[in-house]
């Protein structure tokens, strides 16, 4: 699969689609995107859920809400995603919680650059503003940040025993240092 970028593959002006036509090609190359990296994805049918694709990383699954962006905010350097789903006629919209969904993925079709924010950032904010490669930008660090998704490797659990070797899981071990052996 190449890495070719989205509008260039479908010779596509992301400014003259619909909101929804926009949203569907940002989510059809968010799973593009995340297929790539041999992530299993898949788009849940309908629209009565609050995520618009599940990712399944190794035993993980997580919910994904995609956003994207075409403009700049005007007279702005700055590039507005909005983090809220719902009423867009009259500017409302409901905040997303850690509790619908697991990450709010945007892609910024003038960059060909995909942000992934976990929801624990985006949660209490109605809009989060990126500016590409800018060093001052505290968001920049969730620019292209698909190792986010890889689950932390399973920590060792305090009451399991150290693993000495021996079959019986420290017993022998356990049995040298109480002088027994």
């Amino acid at each position: 699969m190449s890495d070719e970028n989205l509008l260039n593959l479908l010779n596509v002006n992301p400014a003259s689609l619909t909101n929804r036509e926009r949203g569907n090609l940002s989510e059809l190359g968010f799973m593009r995107k995340a297929a790539s990296f041999g992530f299993a994805v898949a788009k849940p049918w309908g629209e009565g859920e609050r995520y618009d694709v599940i990712v399944r990383v190794d035993s993980s699954c997580w919910r994904v809400q995609v956003k994207s962006v075409v403009v700049k905010s005007r007279g702005k350097t700055y590039y507005r995603i909005k983090t809220t789903g719902g009423n867009t006629r009259k500017r409302l919209g409901t905040l997303y919680t850690a509790a619908e969904i697991d990450f709010l993925v945007a892609y910024i079709f003038p960059e060909d650059a995909w942000y992934v924010f976990p929801a624990s950032v985006v949660e209490k904010r109605k809009a989060v503003c990126v500016t590409p490669r800018s060093k001052r930008s505290s968001f920049e660090k969730y620019r292209e940040a698909w190792g986010l998704m890889k689950p932390a490797p399973a920590a060792v659990s305090k009451t399991e025993a150290p693993d000495t070797g021996d079959p019986g899981n420290g017993a022998l071990a356990a049995t040298a240092k109480a002088g027994t052996i």
